[in-house]
């Protein structure tokens, strides 16, 4: 299977994903296109730049186009390449960014970790400091040997 046809096939199944089994439905939205748009521009930047330089190569066989035969840089445009990089480079581009998002929103939907998991604790949040009952050790449960003695 070349690359341009592993390409296509996950743009097909990420976008039935979007819209039929996770029913995000962004391939739809404007606000996805913006986005995305976004990352297509340092998509841009950054693959055609290690594409230019050598970083990354491909098969003649396994792409759209073909590789320089000399040492120089492939075409900028054109033979398959868009800044330099292959054709199919932004179909797997597209193809990750929008499972991702998908995924993101479909989760976000269902509640999963609503509340925060990073920062302070939530007892310092809310300005209570939780007590150690009394007649107990002042260590923490889950500390052993460390505890402040208190004289």
């Amino acid at each position: 299977m070349t690359y341009t046809q592993i390409g296509i096939l996950f743009v097909v199944t990420v976008v039935v994903l979007d819209l039929f089994v996770l029913r995000t439905r962004l391939v739809t939205r404007k606000g996805f296109w913006v986005a995305y748009a976004i990352v297509l521009f340092f998509q841009f930047v950054t693959n055609g730049l290690l594409t230019s330089l050598h970083v990354f190569t491909y098969a003649d066989t396994a792409i759209i186009g073909n590789q320089p035969a000399d040492d120089g840089p492939p075409p900028f445009f054109g033979q398959g390449r868009i800044f330099f990089q292959p054709f199919e480079d932004v179909l797997m581009g597209f193809s990750l960014c929008l499972l991702a998002m998908a995924l993101w929103v479909f989760w976000g939907r269902r509640g999963v970790q609503r509340t925060p998991m990073s920062g302070p604790p939530i007892w310092r949040r809310s300005g209570r400091v939780p007590t150690a009952p009394t007649g107990t050790d002042s260590a923490s449960p889950g500390r052993t040997g460390d505890s402040e003695s208190t004289t």
